[in-house]
């Protein structure tokens, strides 16, 4: 490459760079007397016309400064499916947007408040807020689905079906699309068509079995003792609130065994 050639080059990125620091420089007022395919092209290449951002706006990620003191905030409650329901798609995103912030916001306080070593008032604003965008997701979801099974008549969910892991335990797997057939895909049959087997796996399989009958054996015992103890302190409780009550606990046959009829002389009709 001869010199001249090289000294073109450099001169034009010089003028370049000089041309974007003064783009740079320009405020949004000198902007507006450009051309209108000047200030779009502008825009297409990503570059903000808009003042520096200021400290003001970075303050948006913090709480009101009144409430940094506050051990207590006086907040609402969480957002409803039926009153989300009554809204429309454009006022659903824009809270969405909001929650979002809000829950930024949040994030961050508690953040600062842990690394002060401060309370952090009203950590269930933080709950209130994910269970708001639950139920958000919820109405879209129901919106989305309702216009699939209009349209197509099908839910445009993703399929889901049962498989069994590595432990042999069962677990939902949802399908999504390949670029590959299943057959030609070695990488996704590793990872999804898994196999179990062995003597570890079924030891496994069998110890856990016996955790799960365990806990449900405690629990109707804990049932049959507590409405076995009513029945002994209370002889004339109402029997058809015990059985809604505990409907996995057979009062009737509780009745005849001994434990349940207390330290009283029964009364006997002449």
């Amino acid at each position: 490459m001869s010199s001249t050639l090289i000294k073109c080059l450099s001169l034009a990125k010089t003028v370049g760079a000089v041309t974007f620091r003064n783009v740079l420089a320009t405020s949004h007022n000198h902007l507006t007397a450009w051309s209108p395919a000047a200030v779009g092209g502008l825009l297409k290449c990503g570059m903000h016309t808009t003042s520096p951002m200021r400290q003001e706006r970075l303050m948006e990620f913090f709480d009101d400064p009144k409430h940094w003191t506050e051990n207590e905030v006086k907040v609402g409650r969480a957002w409803k499916t039926d009153e989300l329901r009554i809204k429309s798609n454009k006022e659903l995103h824009q809270l969405w947007y909001v929650l979002l912030k809000e829950r930024n916001m949040l994030f961050t306080m508690e953040h600062e408040c842990n690394d002060k070593m401060e309370i952090f008032p009203n950590p269930e604003r933080i709950d209130k807020v994910k269970i708001s965008m639950e139920n958000l997701e919820t109405v879209v979801r129901e919106r989305n689905k309702a216009y699939h099974l209009l349209e197509t008549g099908e839910t445009g969910e993703r399929p889901k079906k049962q498989v069994h892991n590595a432990f042999g335990l069962r677990s939902t797997y949802k399908t999504c699309e390949h670029a590959l057939p299943p057959y030609m895909n070695t990488k996704w049959i590793k990872s999804r068509h898994l196999s179990y087997g062995g003597r570890a796996v079924h030891k496994f399989l069998l110890q856990y079995r016996e955790k799960l009958y365990n806990v449900k054996r405690k629990a109707k015992n804990r049932s049959r003792n507590e409405v076995m103890m009513m029945l002994r302190r209370n002889p004339n409780i109402d029997l058809q609130m015990l059985k809604r009550k505990f409907p996995d606990v057979d009062v009737d046959k509780l009745l005849s065994n001994d434990k349940t009829r207390g330290h009283f002389v029964p009364k006997v009709d002449v």
